[in-house]
């Protein structure tokens, strides 16, 4: 088993889940069998009781296990099947270890963060890298294990320090680091800076663990004379240090990282069995990547929700879209629209935000109203499905979208004025849809419509 790990520096979301994507895809094509573990330092046990806010949306695996997006990211890339314990959490680990002193596995032994905290994730790294994800049930030969968070993170001392030991436990042939730092070019002068990434390394070094290749997040390609900086200040070969610039589709990064020698780095330090003549998935994926760039139709959808601040609050629905425009050729524009300024009370207080708001939904090609939960902004999700069905535009409603549109047909075609949910109006005359199980023979009768 090869081992591939991925850190980050200088700030959080910088890229690390798609990179980590990316790197199997590239190492899938080349005919190896690829996992992916996601670690995440925070104390939550998983992802299901997080705001979209927080990390974005949660994704679901086949097993029921809620996890952070960037699975979703590695079952998209890789087309794999990955369980709930391909995400680790600091949660999950201290609850295995309080379990196991509680019934006295240690033998009465003081349990500390060293050596039992980082034991266990090295354990559990070891064991969940052999699982099979593929159809076949073979074993994979290498395992890509995303790090979450930043470097020098209290959060993430303990797995630091776990992967300090890990790659002597499992032999420096057989373990990689790479170190995904940001490159900043202030406006005012144009000029990529490395200090940033100087000072991320410095203290990655400083924690045990050192970078086989750095990768560079950039708003455009790395300049050679900063390339070659970071090189000698970061003790790498330029041929380590990897340009990672922003394009127009995330699509493209297993091609940028292909182009610049990643698979001939990893053949030599790891050893890889390489096949290297027969790469059809690598065919494949880059006619995919590059029809992104010719599409000449253009399509609009307004999505019509309450978490928009943060588009990865929607990140399953937002593929499902792009998957959708890419496989009919058409280029496709999410307008994100908070369902609360479409409300009346908004063009009292917020005018602009208002008509802004009513502008961008008149002017989308079609409406979709994905899931959430709660009552606020459900009266602006139930106004914009009102227009879609008056209109007679393209409508998908997800999940409470769905709902809500049986409560604005039952209001406005069938005329129940207070038709709604029993989940925000318990008391309405005309529940339309009831949560409540035993009353599923009402919900039947009031949502058979022709």
């Amino acid at each position: 088993m090869r081992y591939i790990l991925v850190t980050g520096g200088v700030i959080s979301g910088i890229g690390k889940g798609i990179i980590a994507s990316s790197v199997g895809t590239i190492l899938k094509s080349c005919g190896l069998r690829v996992t992916a573990i996601k670690i995440d330092p925070y104390i939550n046990i998983d992802a299901g009781t997080f705001s979209p806010y927080e990390h974005g949306e949660v994704f679901v695996l086949d097993d029921g296990g809620e996890v952070d997006l960037d699975l979703g990211n590695y079952e998209r890339f890789l087309d794999i099947r990955l369980t709930k314990d391909n995400n680790l959490t600091t949660g999950k680990i201290y609850q295995s270890v309080i379990n196991k002193e509680r019934r006295g596995d240690y033998l009465g032994k003081t349990v500390q963060v060293v050596p039992h905290i980082t034991d266990a994730i090295q354990e559990w790294v070891m064991k969940q890298a052999k699982v099979s994800v593929d159809d076949d049930g073979a074993e994979p030969q290498v395992c890509v294990i995303e790090l979450g968070g930043t470097v020098g993170d209290i959060e993430s001392m303990p797995f630091i320090e776990a992967f300090r030991q890990f790659q002597f436990k499992v032999k420096r042939e057989n373990f990689c680091n790479i170190h995904v730092s940001l490159i900043p070019m202030p406006n005012t002068t144009g000029e990529q800076k490395t200090k940033p990434t100087q000072n991320s390394v410095r203290e990655l070094r400083g924690l045990g663990l050192s970078p086989d290749l750095i990768m560079c997040r950039c708003a455009t390609a790395l300049e050679t004379a900063v390339k070659e900086k970071i090189s000698m200040f970061c003790h790498v070969e330029p041929t380590q240090v990897v340009c990672v610039h922003d394009v127009s589709s995330v699509y493209k990064v297993p091609l940028i990282l292909e182009n610049q020698g990643v698979v001939n780095y990893f053949c030599q330090r790891l050893n890889l069995p390489v096949d290297m003549r027969h790469r059809k998935m690598h065919t494949k994926w880059k006619e995919m990547a590059d029809r992104a760039d010719r599409f000449l139709e253009h399509v609009s959808i307004a999505l019509v929700g309450k978490y928009t601040k943060l588009s990865d609050s929607y990140t399953s629905v937002i593929k499902a879209l792009q998957h959708s425009a890419l496989a009919i050729n058409h280029k496709l524009e999410v307008k994100y629209i908070d369902s609360a300024d479409l409300e009346p009370a908004t063009l009292k207080d917020e005018p602009v935000k208002y008509h802004e708001a009513w502008q961008k939904l008149c002017s989308s090609n079609g409406v979709l109203v994905p899931g959430g939960f709660g009552v606020r902004g459900t009266e602006g999700k139930i106004l914009a499905i009102n227009w879609a069905r008056r209109q007679g535009k393209p409508f998908l409603g997800v999940c409470l979208g769905m709902q809500l549109a049986v409560c604005e047909f039952a209001r406005n075609v069938l005329g129940w004025e207070d038709a709604s949910s029993t989940e925000f109006y318990p008391k309405s005359k005309h529940p339309v849809v009831v949560k409540d199980i035993m009353r599923l023979p009402l919900m039947k009768s009031c949502c058979d419509f022709r």
